[in-house]
């Protein structure tokens, strides 16, 4: 049975108050429990102030066979910030902008930029799968979306981990496999319709929303669009042509992260539960009350309220 734990965004000292919580122990440097195991949802690092020590639980879950986890976009982004491209010489396959400097200038002052601990930690990001398909239950960061998974086949091996000559061809933006590995990694994006616009949180203006992929009724654009407060107004309450959402078949319980959700955690659907509660709020936004949130699967088809379990 096992214990699926959302996004820690370097927020060790929650994660050891979770862990504690669900009846694991330390011992000799790894948190076990004798009959559960931990899958973890990615999104280990970046915002927090203890990311080395996130990193080092749950690698250390991982490793002895106490944890299975999933790569987010964090990771990602983190491994191909430090990957040179071998196309462009001088480049590295994440751009060293400005902007992407500042969503990832904790985690590097914390391990050291370079430092052989962050070439470590690359090396072990690069291990995790993109997603699980186990069974009873399926684990993807954002979205499981049948297309998008049909088109990562041959980029992945068979136990779902980025082959090590495929990460120039997945951040090649506007490419069919890039998208893919954003869709599954960020949430499924849809255009809007023609000549409708938003600006995000960032002041960029955007043509696509990112979705509550999940809802199946009622729909129209303004209803699972995922932007700003401020911004809603400017998204259409135009129905969503219905072949624009996956759904998502419901076969088995499917667990996802990535969403900074906030209030009591609760299942997204009967068969989707998201475990991002925002534990990270207080550090981007000033302050909050974010969880960090678990979910206590015990091979139930359908999910429970009752069945989370978070900390402050």
């Amino acid at each position: 049975m096992f214990d699926l734990i959302g996004d820690v965004h370097g927020y060790a000292m929650p994660l050891t108050h979770l862990l504690d919580r669900l009846g694991y122990r330390e011992r000799q440097g790894v948190w076990s429990h004798p009959e559960r195991r931990v899958i973890f949802l990615g999104d280990f690092i970046d915002r927090g102030p203890e990311q080395e020590e996130t990193v080092r639980i749950a690698r250390a879950m991982v490793e002895s066979g106490q944890a299975l986890a999933v790569m987010g976009n964090h990771e990602f982004n983190a491994v191909a910030w430090a990957s040179e491209d071998p196309d462009t010489p001088g480049e590295h396959l994440r751009r060293h902008s400005d902007r992407n400097r500042r969503q990832h200038q904790a985690y590097l002052d914390q391990v050291g930029e370079g430092s052989p601990l962050h070439r470590d930690h690359i090396d072990w990001f690069k291990t995790l799968p993109l997603y699980l398909d186990l069974e009873g239950l399926r684990v993807v960061h954002a979205c499981w979306h049948r297309p998008s998974l049909d088109m990562l086949v041959d980029y992945l091996d068979d136990q779902q981990r980025i082959l090590p000559d495929a990460w120039p061809a997945l951040t090649r933006e506007g490419t069919p496999p890039y998208d893919a590995l954003e869709t599954l990694l960020k949430g499924l994006e849809i255009p809007l319709p023609t000549g409708i616009e938003f600006y995000d949180k960032d002041g960029n203006s955007r043509g696509h929303i990112r979705t509550r992929w999940w809802e199946l009724e009622g729909i129209t654009y303004r209803d699972l669009a995922m932007v700003p407060p401020e911004a809603i107004e400017e998204i259409p309450h135009e129905p969503i042509p219905e072949d624009v959402l996956p759904g998502y078949e419901g076969d088995k319980p499917l667990f996802v992260g990535h969403y900074w959700l906030t209030g009591i955690p609760e299942p997204l659907t009967p068969h989707i539960a998201c475990l991002d509660y925002s534990i990270a709020a207080g550090h981007t936004h000033g302050g909050g009350n974010g969880r960090l949130c678990a979910y206590r699967w015990d091979g139930e088809t359908e999910l429970a309220a009752e069945k989370f379990v978070w900390v402050e």
